[in-house]
């Protein structure tokens, strides 16, 4: 039996893991031991909780997890400099150019943003409510109309079949990793910008990423605007504040219009690294008022008509007299009598373009597929043939719908590989994506043929998979997604911006773990909105790990039954002590009792700082398993490390060797090759991970850490999570005490504010459609 807690705490021995123990005594680690796992600072606009908010951070923030992960280095180092300064950070639109698709999206939508007096095309790149939605920032930036004035929403129509745009589609041949922004910035930008920079006392560091955000004018812009630094990662408030009295002098104030734009922005950015794709306005207002904004609602108001933020209108709001003159003739009884009328509480939410684009262009995307959708080939036979009744229903339904949500655990998904295996059996152009080639080779191996499988960013890049047709869009009849939680709102508007009018979409995943490290829910919200078919598998995990998540799911956290010692459960007093047992169950104890080695089993902790965090995981990790002076950057050969090439993909590997072209990496069989002044700000050693860096990926055996002044950010998501990593065996060094079972029974996932899942609710139901 293995113990989980509550049971009588049992005897630990020197080496070997125990299968009768329990966390320690209530009290063994009070308060004052406590430290905050290293994450990202709250956005005030998420409550307001500020810096100290480190549960919010961990659970939905996921920032040191996408942005490079060592940005919270960095973020450390500009602690130490002048007001002014900030270290850089990996820019998102720079990493996001990795992906061909992503690359094009940006393109479009300054394309057309800079023809403001033109006509949108009929036909092209976006349409309906998107192409509306972009008219009214060009109206806003122009000076045409007040941003008040686009307010409503219309529910968005049922998109026209169409073909896939070839010009919104990536090339098909593969592309590389696309080098910083800042690289390819012109010397004589650069030196301007650094003058500007040391003339107000910010660090001459910043200059690359300020020429990527803010385009070759940079310099020009930052003395007539120095709060315009806001928009480079990593540059706080009052360090943008500093920067901007050194330049303005006595011009300059709290309530000056230029720092108020630049202060709503920059909270919605902030806000967007923890998920959310738009925030409630009032919630915008007492951030700013926070920052000593004299004014708050007049900030947001000059906001909205300069176009820094888009204004949304969510609910139904009585409108008495209603619209037309005629109406204001009613008698005031009728009027009274419908305010009466029970009706949603109105909402009013700001966003920034770039999401609220994403979400209206994915909502009509998916609209289009729904609405395209032409039933063909007879499935019958394929559904009778399925290896179960999870499986059989996933056919048939995918068979009748253009768009099918499946949801599932780690067993089902051997159902999307089953519909996979069908539809090619058909005749039909079927693949499956995952988000990481760990996903991807259990993929290949359910459905028996590597040629079924591909990751996202293979398939969007042209890389992997069967490439582009004749119009540009992907040469497929079926993709079926897995891991589907992972999906960003931005990423998912370019993959099915990319898919062909007639085509099959399956979303699959889990919608019990953690979300996206990109700003967005989408398969929360296309759950929610019940906008498709949805398909809910039967098939339970297997094993004592199965069952311990699956209770995990509803918010039970009990003990089960491990007689080949599955799951142990590895009390400790104290972080360092949590350190050394990691270490041990590592190199010795796992490897003597399951036969696993050291580099098959993962370590996963709450935060990467701390006495327990990843960075002090890992260094003890490395100083027992291979150590070694660090000569390539501060690696190894044979050092196991993180890769994140752009925001929302880590990539484990292992470092192989190192050259005048940079630091290369064995991730997961395919070769890396991290440029040398990329190392830094993109590779981390990986012997622990945050659990937002392991979603999505498995190891056979998982060493979950939860030492005491992890508790803040301990929520069932990402126990859920993190427990589920392993595939034999799961080791739990437990320091939290009850924290664990309070996580699990009381504390959901943090919700993310977005405008998709009412975008969908408007659109026809499959039913209507059909």
């Amino acid at each position: 039996m293995t113990a989980l807690p509550g049971e009588t705490p049992g005897t630990v021995g020197p080496d070997t893991p125990q299968d009768t123990v329990s966390p320690p005594e209530a009290g063994a680690e009070g308060p004052e031991h406590a430290e905050a796992p290293d994450a990202p600072d709250a956005p005030e606009a998420s409550g307001g909780t500020g810096p100290s908010d480190t549960s919010a951070d961990v659970e939905e923030g996921a920032r040191e997890d996408v942005e490079g992960d060592a940005e919270d280095a960095e973020t450390e180092a500009a602690a130490d400099a002048a007001p002014a300064e900030a270290a850089p950070a990996a820019e998102l639109s720079e990493a996001q150019a990795e992906l061909a698709a992503q690359r094009e999206l940006r393109e479009r939508i300054e394309r057309r943003k800079a023809e403001k007096a033109a006509p949108i095309a009929a036909g092209t790149g976006l349409s309906g409510t998107a192409a509306e939605l972009l008219a009214a920032v060009r109206a806003v930036e122009s000076g045409e109309k007040a941003g008040t004035a686009f307010f409503d929403r219309p529910a968005p129509a049922p998109a026209a079949r169409r073909p896939a745009s070839a010009a919104a589609q990536p090339s098909r041949s593969p592309v590389p990793a696309a080098a910083p922004t800042a690289q390819t910035a012109s010397p004589e930008a650069l030196d301007a910008v650094r003058a500007v920079l040391t003339g107000g006392g910010a660090p001459e560091a910043l200059a690359h990423p300020a020429v990527g955000v803010l385009g070759e004018q940079a310099a020009e812009l930052l003395r007539s605007d120095p709060w315009r630094l806001l928009a480079v990662p990593g540059v706080r408030p009052e360090q943008a504040d500093g920067f901007a009295r050194a330049v303005l002098g006595a011009a300059c104030g709290p309530d000056d219009g230029r720092r108020t734009s630049a202060l709503v922005g920059w909270v919605l950015q902030r806000a967007a690294l923890q998920g959310h794709t738009a925030l409630d306005a009032g919630t915008v207002r007492a951030a700013l008022a926070e920052r000593a904004v004299g004014d708050p609602e007049a900030a947001v108001r000059d906001a909205v008509e300069e176009g820094v933020a888009l204004l949304f209108q969510e609910g139904d709001e009585p409108t008495p007299g209603g619209t037309g003159a005629e109406d204001g003739e009613a008698d005031e009884a009728g009027l009274a009598e419908e305010a009466d009328v029970a009706r949603e509480p109105v909402q009013m939410l700001l966003g920034l373009d770039r999401y609220a684009l994403a979400e209206e262009s994915l909502a009509e995307g998916l609209a289009r597929l729904v609405n395209a959708f032409e039933k063909a080939a007879d499935w019958a036979e394929a559904a009778a043939a399925a290896p179960g009744p999870s499986a059989a229903e996933l056919i048939r339904t995918a068979a009748a719908a253009g768009l099918v949500a499946h949801s599932g655990g780690e067993a089902a998904r051997a159902e999307p590989a089953a519909l996979i295996a069908a539809a090619r059996g058909l005749g039909l152009r079927a693949l499956g994506a995952t988000h990481s080639e760990d996903g991807r080779r259990r993929l290949a191996a359910a459905t028996g043929d590597p040629d079924t499988a591909v990751t996202l960013s293979g398939l969007l890049s042209g890389a992997q998979g069967p490439g582009r047709d004749e119009d540009g869009a992907l040469a497929l009849d079926l993709l079926v997604v897995l891991d589907a939680p992972q999906l960003d709102v931005e990423g998912a508007a370019v993959l099915v911006e990319a898919l062909a009018d007639g085509a099959r979409l399956v979303l699959s995943g889990d919608p019990g773990v953690l979300g996206s490290a990109g700003a967005g829910r989408v398969f929360a919200d296309v759950l929610a909105s019940r906008a498709c078919p949805q398909v809910v598998s039967r098939t339970p995990d297997p094993g004592p790990i199965g069952e311990l998540v699956s209770g995990i799911g509803i918010g039970e956290l009990h003990q089960v039954d491990a007689p080949g010692k599955e799951v142990v459960i590895v009390p400790v007093r104290d972080a360092g002590e949590a350190v050394h047992r990691t270490v041990q169950l590592v190199a010795d104890s796992v490897p003597r009792a399951f036969s696993i080695p050291a580099e098959e089993t993962q370590v996963i902790t709450v935060g990467h700082g701390g006495a327990a965090g990843t960075r002090a995981l890992n260094e003890a990790l490395k100083q027992r398993l291979n150590p070694g002076p660090g000569r390539f950057g501060g690696f190894d050969p044979g050092d196991r490390v993180v890769h994140v090439p752009a925001p929302g993909r880590a990539v484990p590997g292992v470092v192989r060797s190192a050259d005048a072209e940079g630091l290369r990496l064995d991730c997961g069989g395919v070769p890396v090759v991290v440029p040398q002044e990329r190392v830094e700000s993109s590779v981390r050693h990986g012997w622990a991970l945050s659990a937002h860096q392991a979603a999505g990926m498995r190891w056979p055996a998982a060493v979950v850490v939860l030492p005491g002044d992890a508790a803040q950010g301990l929520s069932r998501p990402w126990v859920y999570t993190a427990f589920g990593r392993g595939e034999r065996h799961l080791s739990v060094v437990h320091g939290v005490d009850q924290a664990l079972p309070h996580a699990v029974a009381q504390v959901p996932a943090q919700e993310r504010t977005t405008r998709l899942r009412p975008l969908l609710e408007a659109l026809p139901t499959p039913d209507a459609s059909s």
